[in-house]
């Protein structure tokens, strides 16, 4: 029995998570009573105690978390932002190239953000490629259902008596300091980060990531990049998709609830759309935690998810 452990179960993710592996065989989940839930001694024995542990935590408690454990056997699957960028994490994309090699053998893994997921698959295999240069300026704009924000997001969209502002889409992180862009410009090798237009809608959950570019930007043509799509996304989470059918529209809840990640490319010869859709909760976050456990307990990376 693996014997797993979830430090911050309470919040959306670690919700989804605990879900996931109620559900299955092989797993010996360690929880705390809700008055230990806090507790530091208690949380420290857990962590200590655990194979697996994943962290659903906000930035600082997830570091402190880190400096708890004592041992070289427990695995950490930290869902915070706190370890995106550190050289000695293992970012937990697997579809990029190399990566899931080192997360099989991994101690260490930051999951990635959801935002920053779609970012990255559309990004980081065309700047390995020569086809964007690592000085390109690039825009983002990204939608999500408001799940992303957590218990009290959830909380105000679902309200009776909410504010009518809640009823059209909301753009955020309008500073252009959103917590994200460190990893999209880290991981991706990018000199400068992109400008960062989220925007959350009146829909539980789905994502909708899309680049734009100019054709005076990308070192070949549309096709080339449809061919490294097709040569890095060969498994079932990640696909690239040609051709859509949805009348011209691509809805950003069309993977709610699923775990996988299609890969679209748009627009003409002089300017192109690359739009990543999948599920912030799923894809962007529990699913992906999921996978990265899956990789690292040698089974299939499917297990347990949905697509």
């Amino acid at each position: 029995m693996t014997k797993v452990f979830i430090d911050g179960s309470a919040g959306t993710t670690g919700l989804r998570i605990a879900d996931r592996l109620a559900e299955r065989s092989g797993i010996d989940l360690i929880t705390l009573p809700e008055n230990l839930r806090k507790d530091t001694a208690a949380r420290k024995e857990a962590l200590n105690r655990a194979d697996i542990a994943f962290l659903c935590l906000p930035d600082a408690a997830a570091v402190e978390a880190v400096s708890l454990i004592e041992n070289d056997h427990t695995a950490v699957i930290d869902t915070s932002t706190a370890h995106r960028t550190a050289p000695e994490w293992v970012y937990g994309f697997p579809e990029l190239s190399g990566q899931r090699e080192q997360l099989a053998t991994a101690k260490r893994i930051a999951n990635p953000g959801c935002h920053a997921s779609g970012f990255v698959a559309l990004v980081a295999p065309l700047v390995k490629a020569g086809l964007l240069k690592p000085d390109v300026a690039l825009t983002c704009f990204s939608i999500t259902g408001y799940s992303g924000g957590g218990k009290s997001m959830i909380a105000a969209y679902e309200s009776a008596d909410r504010d009518a502002f809640l009823d059209a889409p909301r753009q955020y992180a309008l500073t252009q300091q959103h917590k994200h862009l460190p990893e999209m410009q880290h991981v991706c090798g990018l000199d400068i980060a992109p400008i960062f237009c989220p925007i959350v809608g009146d829909f539980y959950s789905g994502m909708e990531v899309t680049v734009p570019l100019f054709a005076k930007d990308l070192h070949g043509k549309p096709d080339d990049i449809a061919a490294v799509y097709r040569a890095q996304y060969t498994g079932r989470l990640v696909h690239f998709d040609q051709q859509t059918d949805e009348g011209g529209f691509l809805s950003a809840a069309a993977f709610s609830g699923r775990d996988d990640m299609q890969i679209t490319l748009a627009g003409n010869e002089q300017r192109i759309l690359l739009t990543a859709r999948f599920d912030n909760l799923g894809k962007g976050a529990s699913g992906a935690a999921i996978q990265n456990m899956n990789i690292l307990l040698g089974v299939e990376e499917t297990t347990g998810l949905q697509f």
